[in-house]
């Protein structure tokens, strides 16, 4: 594979003002989110991926119903889930969302997979958190079935058997592109292989080069399985934002994800808390976070492509929900100045030979 697809991944965050304590119209920001949809795909931007979740701060709990909102007004940018929470979704059911997503799109749907590192609905849907590991790959099979089988007979532990039963409406895409998210566990990675699924690696809060070797078991754990690893891409996602300055995008984007990151560190106990000298550290060079300039973000976005050859990424801008006059600036950016010029800077670099892996 050649080239690059970079893109955005939402998830529609409505948390208060962290200096004001204003919340949001949670009605407003979704309609929010469907404009910044559009303006992603009218500056060229490759891809958009709307994330669900079932908690107050986060009012998406159907990327569904908000893509095939933003496919009705976009012409070609890629729409997909991150994630959809695959484990305590019913697969038949996310098939025919996306596959109708693919209908409205013009054949431009995807799905996002995950096992979900937040865990509310479960106990909303019903599902024991004991079962966590196997809900997830008993499901993602039946989802490869459906794509691969209009009539399917099939079995499992979590869900009702299917006898023989025809699965409609059907996409226009001849195989409806399907992705796996994941962290930092090995054994997610060696999953998604074994099936020949792309993956998305989250590298949120932690600096991008000691994730290299867990890439390269990766594209090992696809040559084991029979598939050719230039042939199945890999996506990093990191969280960024983009202004004119790198003061201003740091100034814009640092209280926001600060309040959200920290308010996650307080839920799932892990003590410390994000000030700002600490977020301006991981914005430096070598830092998590993709935050600066259009020079700056295009510079950390080509670093990351020499070490993993990654052919995807989505940068999630609107943590912490940041004013939204902001947010269309730095789409229109992101769009206008450091997408082309990473298209061109990988362009040459693929002409020179193939990307090596670390």
């Amino acid at each position: 594979m050649q080239g690059i697809e970079l893109g955005i991944y939402s998830f529609g965050d409505a948390t208060p003002d962290p200096v004001t304590g204003r919340s949001i119209d949670v009605g407003q920001r979704v309609r929010d989110l469907v404009d910044e949809i559009v303006l992603a795909d009218e500056v060229g931007l490759d891809v958009f991926g709307v994330g669900e979740h079932h908690r107050p701060d986060f009012p998406v709990s159907s990327p569904a119903v908000v893509l095939a909102a933003a496919a009705s007004r976009t012409s070609r940018i890629r729409l997909t889930s991150a994630v959809t929470v695959l484990s305590s979704d019913d697969p038949v059911r996310v098939f025919q969302d996306f596959a109708t997503i693919d209908l409205v799109s013009g054949g431009r749907a995807e799905i996002m997979a995950g096992r979900g590192s937040f865990v509310e609905s479960f106990p909303l849907f019903g599902y024991d958190l004991a079962d966590y590991p196997d809900l997830f790959l008993e499901k993602l099979d039946l989802l490869l079935r459906l794509r691969d089988e209009e009539v399917i007979t099939w079995q499992g532990r979590h869900r009702a058997p299917l006898d023989a039963r025809a699965v409609h409406p059907r996409p226009i895409q001849a195989r409806l592109p399907v992705w796996v998210a994941v962290g930092g566990t090995p054994q997610s990675v060696v999953n998604a292989a074994a099936r020949g699924l792309p993956i998305s690696v989250a590298i949120i809060g932690a600096a991008a080069q000691p994730f290299i070797p867990f890439v390269n078991v990766y594209r090992e754990a696809l040559t084991e399985y029979g598939h050719d690893p230039a042939g199945v891409p890999v996506g990093i996602a990191s969280h960024g934002f983009i202004a004119e300055t790198s003061q201003r995008a740091a100034d814009v984007a640092a209280s926001g994800l600060m309040a959200a990151m920290n308010q996650l560190g307080r839920e799932r106990g892990w003590g410390s808390e994000i000030d700002r000298a600490q977020f301006d550290r991981m914005r430096q060079p070598h830092g998590a976070l993709m935050v600066g300039s259009p020079a700056e973000v295009t510079a950390k976005i080509l670093e990351e492509f020499e070490m993993f050859g990654n052919r995807r990424v989505l940068l999630h801008m609107g943590v912490g929900n940041p004013p939204h006059a902001d947010m269309m600036r730095a789409i229109s950016l992101y769009g206008t100045e450091v997408a082309p010029a990473v298209r061109d800077a990988v362009a040459r670099l693929d002409a020179d030979g193939p990307t090596p892996t670390r």
